[in-house]
């Protein structure tokens, strides 16, 4: 048993007692001061403090003893004082005994106190503590070392107090918990801080080899402790003859990325939200991928219907997503670790409810984001889309910028503590060389990103959008974008019925467009494409002009899409058009880098309309280009990029070498 612990239950220990009641009929040992929890209260009720207390013990164990092990112990005190307490009431209710004989004979003043005890989702909260440590247990006991460090709640599902309980109670067991400091590589000076756990006889020095430190990513907890699953299990599979394709000639290109889905059907359930970025498999070969939304039109025999902007006559298994050879990642992306799969029950599942032993089935939807998840994304403005304003509006943002850092180097100044002074400054000070270097600015009021859901009903000057106000109007803004000619300002309706029968009437973080405003947001989609939206008005004024010349009807980047394809006898594919195979990008964050700076440095240096729309063409065939095999260098050329790049990015260094690439102090950022 753990040292501490040994010394806590030898001064503060809770002397059990043999027969059917272990503590007599009536007698409550907790009045006495001999157990831990009432020395604790009674310490408590003579003024002590928290840390006081935890010294207290420290000197009475000649032992450190923290205020998060007082805590942690007081819990489990309280837990195993409640445990006696339900073993007893359990007992005597077998016996044949009211609510009212046992609450007289425990002690209480009526019988609600006893319901309680006799509830058995309140027992099982009780219990979170000791599951939490079984599963850490199990974990250690094929594993060895677990990583016990910062954050590893949040992935357990946990809170920091249930899982500081869990190692307590294996300390007591034995399984030593240590803690240490790695320094880190890119901040000089500053350490990472390690507290892992590991089997009896671990020393604390085992705790550097890091190559044997696993973690506990193997299992979440739905419901704060009371049960653990599978974090992940492999997906499971629709049958095809559930699913319909609706293709562009059909309407599909008017929600291209959008799964409608039959409600009512349990397994295809979104749980408590409208809409989520979900990917769902087929057939056990392919994946749907795309933005998930209730729809009751669908016909007979049909659950998911998948809009696309691929022609009438290609094959099903074309438009969908080949999986990928990976157990532990099939869709190439990973699902959320909160929420991202769900259980139904279904008394032919292979799975058993953790908490009422039913039988039950795994979802069909395997989330990526859901409603909420993209209201908590960071909400400063870019140099990309500052640049692009007035010099009003850029002036006054970053002067709410500098105030902010020159309000929070004051309050820093003032600080007394010289360690926590120095170590908050070098915090300050690595973010403010961050902000230089990334050019962001304060954001605007209310501005908030969204991701954009298709309606066929709304107008093209209109967004159902009702975390804002009904007739005001509001900048769409997406991230890059090449000019003020991508920022549609539209006027909110929220009275539009498509919206509120789709969306509901309240959405967390959604927003309805028509597919022709999300064309001018640099071809977006809507599988899951986010836009920042601004409120626009007296004191806020966007810069927009109307769409470039030449791109008035659009452009479809799908006209470089591959015409054939084959794979060999090594599995690789290749991809072909107009008869010529091309190469299939891979960088795409870097390819998209090098156009919008292309993109910003025409812009600041004043390029033509002509121009800019052929730099834009070429970036709405990049951004696209990896994930639906697009032939980005064919596009290059037929837009001479390379001349534009000449002209706008080109320079000659002190020792007459050309040089091309970003030229302005915004590319630059």
């Amino acid at each position: 048993m753990n040292p501490i612990a040994e010394d806590i239950l030898m001064h503060y220990g809770m002397p059990r007692r043999s027969g059917r009641y272990p503590w007599g009929s009536g007698d409550n040992p907790y009045q006495h001061s001999g157990d831990f929890l009432s020395r604790v209260e009674s310490l408590k009720k003579q003024g002590l403090t928290e840390k006081q207390i935890a010294d207290y013990i420290s000197k009475d164990i000649n032992r450190d003893f923290t205020t998060t092990q007082l805590r942690a112990y007081k819990a489990i005190a309280k837990n195993e004082r409640r445990s006696l307490e339900v073993a007893k009431a359990k007992s005597l209710r077998a016996d044949g005994k009211s609510l009212n004989e046992i609450a007289e004979i425990m002690g209480y003043k009526n019988d609600s106190s006893i319901r309680s005890l006799l509830n058995e989702k309140s027992e099982k909260r009780m219990n979170q503590a000791q599951v939490t440590a079984d599963i850490i247990k199990k974990e250690i006991d094929k594993k060895g070392l677990i990583d016990v460090g910062e954050g590893v709640e949040r992935e357990l599902g946990i809170s920091k107090e249930k899982l500081n309980q869990a190692l307590e109670i294996l300390s007591a067991e034995g399984y030593p918990v240590y803690g240490g400091g790695v320094p880190q590589a890119t901040n000089p000076g500053r350490q990472t801080v390690l507290r892992v756990i590991g089997p009896p006889g671990t020393e604390h020095k085992d705790i550097y080899e890091y190559g044997d430190v696993h973690s506990l990513k193997d299992y979440i907890s739905y419901d704060g402790g009371e049960s653990f699953r599978k974090a992940f299990e492999y997906p499971a599979s629709m049958d095809s003859k559930r699913l319909q394709i609706k293709y562009k000639e059909e309407g599909g290109i008017d929600k291209d990325g959008v799964m409608e889905i039959r409600p009512g059907v349990k397994d295809l359930d979104l749980g408590e939200s409208h809409y989520a970025q979900v990917r769902i498999m087929v057939d056990g070969t392919h994946y749907l991928k795309g933005m998930a939304v209730y729809s009751d039109d669908l016909p007979d025999g049909i659950d998911v219907r998948f809009n696309t902007n691929k022609k009438q006559g290609t094959p099903m298994k074309e438009v969908l997503k080949e999986i990928k050879p990976d157990p532990d990642n099939p869709f190439g992306s990973l699902i959320k670790e909160h929420g991202g799969q769900s259980y139904y029950d279904d008394p032919n599942g292979k799975y058993t409810d953790p908490i009422t032993g039913k039988k039950q089935s795994l979802s069909l939807i395997n989330k990526r984001a859901e409603e909420g998840d993209w209201q908590s994304w960071d909400d400063k403005l870019p140099s990309q889309f500052l640049s692009k304003q007035s010099q009003k509006l850029i002036d006054r943002q970053l002067k709410l910028t500098i105030d902010d850092k020159v309000s929070e180097f004051e309050e820093l100044k003032s600080l007394t503590n010289p360690t926590v002074k120095k170590n908050m400054l070098a915090t300050f000070a690595d973010d403010c060389e961050s902000a230089a270097v990334h050019l962001k600015a304060a954001s605007l009021p209310r501005q908030k990103y969204q991701v954009i859901l298709p309606l066929t009903s709304i107008k093209e000057t209109e967004i159902y959008a009702p975390n804002y106000q009904d007739g005001e109007k509001v900048a769409l803004i997406r991230y890059p974008h090449g000019g003020t000619f991508e920022i549609p300002i539209l006027t909110v309706n929220n009275k539009n019925t498509e919206g509120q029968k789709v969306m509901g009437k309240n959405p967390l973080d959604a927003v309805g467009i028509s597919s022709k405003v999300a064309e001018r947001l640099s071809g977006a989609d809507f599988d899951g494409d986010t836009v920042m939206v601004i409120p626009t008005g007296k004191d806020v004024k966007i810069s927009s002009r109307p769409t470039l010349r030449g791109m008035e009807n659009g452009f479809d980047s799908k006209i470089y899409q591959y015409d054939e394809k084959s794979v060999d006898a090594e599995g690789k594919e290749h991809y072909y058009r107009n008869g010529r195979e091309f190469k299939v990008m891979k960088n795409t964050q870097t390819e998209m880098g090098i156009i919008s700076n292309l993109i910003t440095d025409m812009t600041l240096r004043g390029a033509t309309e002509n121009e800019l729309a052929r730099a834009v063409k070429h970036s709405m065939v990049v951004i696209d280009a990896e994930k639906h095999k697009l032939d980005y260098k064919q596009s290059e050329k037929d837009n001479a990029i390379a001349s534009l790049k000449k002209k706008y990015q080109g320079t000659y260094d002190d020792n007459g070498k050309y040089h091309e690439g970003a030229s302005t102090l915004i590319s630059r950022a």
